[in-house]
């Protein structure tokens, strides 16, 4: 009997605080983070098959690589060598259906590597606990345990140490996607770069922590800070324009998205945001806007109730 194909429905992450430390000597930054995972969905099915290999549909479909680069066949690999199979024949085939942009600082990669790993684990049938998975998932990318967890959690290490967060309210965001990618290596190289002429860096995450426990939007705007956003902007000018516009849109405060070039902005509610969108998408400073709200739960198989939830409006600029 051929099992039946599993479906995994992902979110995408926002860094409401990230503070990046100075290289390792493995290569890596060390990162004090505070991930939120927000309503744009990547959804992963993964079906057995004599014809193994990936097919990506939606945002980014023509940019997405299909080949072994790809996180989520990586996580075929990684899952099937950790479980005892042979990972250059998994027997399986992947579809990757898109919202999350790619190469846009969202963890677009990641989410769908975490999918890729739950689902696999009810395909065939390997009943590991979540914190078996997030051990894979550390091995693949810094930010895979968080996508797999999800909600409002302190990253720390990697990223892939989370301790998770308390927030007291439901958070309304408008992003902004822009046209082309940035590669996250060349970011961090320009914030390495920035940092030998003494580039400021963001404040002590305690206080990003406080208010998101009290709940009230407006505090939490005051805090948000991402130190590859300056380094996001050097190398793609235009985001200054996008991040004065989305406040002058109204939003309460606007940040670059991890390693950007897709920027975020806090509104105070849900009609606001959407207010804001709508002015945003005319401003001509972005790709397309959407409207996501946070946090929402990590990867989850689709039948979970938990996964139920509206797909997030999307305005064309």
């Amino acid at each position: 009997m051929v099992p039946t194909p599993i479906t995994v429905r992902v979110p995408a992450k926002l860094n409401l605080h990230l503070a990046v430390g100075d290289s390792r000597s493995d290569g890596y930054h060390e990162l004090v983070t505070v991930f939120q995972a927000l309503s744009l969905i990547d959804e992963v099915t993964i079906r057995a098959s004599d014809e193994p290999g990936l097919e990506v549909h939606g945002e980014g479909a023509d940019s997405t690589p299909t080949g072994a680069d790809n996180l989520a066949w990586r996580a075929v690999a990684e899952l099937a060598r950790a479980s005892g199979r042979d990972p250059e024949d998994p027997g399986v085939r992947i579809s990757l259906n898109k919202g999350i942009p790619v190469a846009g600082g969202m963890g677009g990669g990641s989410s769908d590597a975490a999918a890729t790993l739950l689902a696999l684990n009810s395909l065939w049938r390997l009943e590991m606990g979540r914190d078996e998975l997030a051990e894979v998932a550390g091995a693949l990318g810094s930010d895979v345990p968080f996508a797999l967890q999800g909600g409002t959690a302190l990253g720390t290490g990697r990223g892939e140490r989370l301790v998770p967060v308390l927030a007291r309210h439901t958070y309304h965001w408008v992003i902004a996607l822009h046209e082309d990618g940035l590669r996250t290596p060349e970011v961090y190289g320009e914030l390495d770069r920035l940092r030998r002429n003494s580039a400021s860096r963001v404040g002590d995450v305690e206080p990003v922590l406080e208010a998101l426990a009290s709940g009230d939007p407006r505090e939490l705007a005051l805090l948000l800070g991402n130190d590859l956003q300056a380094a996001a902007v050097s190398l793609r000018p235009v985001l200054r324009r996008t991040l004065r516009a989305g406040v002058d849109a109204g939003a309460l405060a606007g940040i670059v998205s991890g390693s950007g070039p897709t920027c975020a902005f806090l509104c105070t509610d849900a009609d606001e945001a959407i207010r804001v969108a709508a002015e945003l998408s005319g401003a001509g400073v972005c790709r397309t806007v959407r409207v996501a709200q946070g946090p929402v739960p990590g990867a989850r198989l689709v039948g979970d109730e938990r996964t139920d939830r509206p797909t997030p409006p999307q305005v064309h600029a």
